[in-house]
């Protein structure tokens, strides 16, 4: 069955009315600006390596990452921070498409509406400092998992609602 030939109703992830592309908008304005403001806390706060222990397993530290996820591509010459520029751009553009494509579509929208706010405040950062400000620290016996930051999180999140909207497409299918 095709996106768009989704049945009405099913498991209530669907929605009607016109309003759908605004709201899923809306919502990654809200993450691009809950990520900014966090990543401008931390860039007025903490220099590059300064950090805060918050728990036994959590830490706030100021990062830089001019890669990827992980860290992927960090250290390549600096073409990455434009290539990385605009396959976000690239990336929201297609979103903003598949938004307007299936906004009533609602944990299809919302998946894809957390993707889009956390590219673009990723895509932000790469033009304002050439480099994406992570500052979670997650961490456990010695092992450190690649800090992040609330874009990223948007991005896992949406990734995971993306997966889930799958599987439930799937299982109605049948």
């Amino acid at each position: 069955m095709a996106r768009g030939a989704r049945k009405p109703g099913g498991i209530g992830l669907q929605r009607s009315g016109g309003s759908g592309l605004l709201q899923w908008l809306g919502l990654a304005f809200i993450i691009i600006l809950l990520d900014q403001f966090t990543k401008v806390l931390i860039v007025g706060y903490y220099r590059l390596g300064e950090g805060t222990v918050v728990t036994s397993f959590f830490n706030v530290v100021r990062a830089h990452n001019t890669g990827a996820a992980f860290s992927f591509l960090a250290d390549a010459s600096g073409w990455q921070r434009w290539f990385f520029t605009g396959l976000g751009v690239v990336a929201a553009g297609v979103i903003i498409w598949m938004l307007k494509s299936h906004a009533g579509q609602r944990l299809f929208g919302f998946a894809l509406a957390c993707v889009l706010g956390g590219a673009i405040g990723n895509v932000i950062d790469r033009v304002l400092y050439g480099y994406v400000v992570d500052f979670l620290d997650f961490h456990s016996h010695g092992y450190h998992f690649p800090a992040f930051n609330v874009a990223d999180s948007a991005i896992t999140i949406g990734a995971a609602c993306l997966i889930l909207d799958e599987f439930l497409r799937v299982r109605r299918g049948r």
